[in-house]
């Protein structure tokens, strides 16, 4: 089931600073069923463990930096250490899956509703499959900047968005990257877009750009909650006797108040 993951997302796609793949246990085991889910956190494992699931398949991965010790005194250590007592094998599919074509941006700007997706950024191919750092694409019919923008709280949940000064155009041509996609910004601009979305921006970055394009940032969580449904897609496609399960928890330890 790991290698149909990794035959659509090949974990060479990934980028240099990402830790994909395999992150906890073994593989030789018999799938009992496939938690799936964005990120890996203690309540998680729990999850896994009370719905009978000895897989853990999630976006972002649980071990991003070296353990210099597996001692308990954070979230990431509890966690591996309740998994390997449990026999839990967790895999994180990162980079590669934004990358790959169908993966987690393809599935964003599908939500939008976007039509004509392309890749935006550098393009590379491995093992077969094409992949960027974004996608470009088009709405059917223009919006104006406050209708694009409902449209994304609607359609992603959330609560608020931070947009730079409202275009004063119609929105047609849209530049997205799910998660921390802030470098994009100007391959956005180069390609025409009128707006620009994505998951988290800093604050001097929404500078200089007033009537050039509009940005809009959802929310890290917001922008890639639906990868959970390109996880499902694959595993029922490829491995169609597995359990998978949709994870309950909400992960996202950002809250609006």
């Amino acid at each position: 089931m790991i290698d149909a993951l990794e035959q659509f997302a090949p974990l060479p796609l990934q980028e240099g600073f990402d830790n994909a793949g395999l992150q906890v246990g073994l593989t030789e085991a018999e799938v009992s069923g496939a938690l799936l889910c964005l990120d890996v956190t203690e309540a998680i494992v729990d999850e896994a463990i009370r719905r009978e699931c000895n897989l853990i398949v999630a976006h972002h991965p649980l071990i991003f930096h070296k353990l210099a010790h597996v001692t308990g005194c954070n979230y990431v250590e509890r966690a591996v250490v309740k998994a390997i007592k449990n026999d839990i094998v967790i895999v994180a599919m990162h980079t590669n899956m934004d990358n790959a074509r169908g993966g987690v941006n393809y599935k964003i700007a599908g939500k939008m509703g976007l039509i004509n997706v392309s890749f935006l950024g550098e393009q590379r191919t491995v093992e077969g499959v094409d992949g960027a750092s974004g996608v470009v694409g088009e709405f059917a019919e223009p919006m104006e900047a406050q209708a694009f923008l409902s449209l994304l709280k609607e359609r992603f949940g959330v609560a608020c968005i931070q947009a730079n000064e409202l275009l004063q155009r119609p929105i047609r041509r849209v530049a997205l990257c799910g998660g921390a996609g802030a470098f994009l910004l100007g391959d956005a601009i180069r390609v025409g877009a009128d707006a620009f979305v994505t998951g988290e921006m800093h604050y001097h970055e929404f500078f200089g750009h007033e009537q050039e394009i509009q940005i809009a940032v959802i929310g890290h969580y917001q922008s890639e909650q639906y990868t959970n449904e390109i996880f499902r897609d694959i595993i029922l496609s490829e491995c169609p006797g597995v359990r998978c399960c949709m994870a309950e928890t909400n992960t996202n330890p950002i809250h609006y108040i």
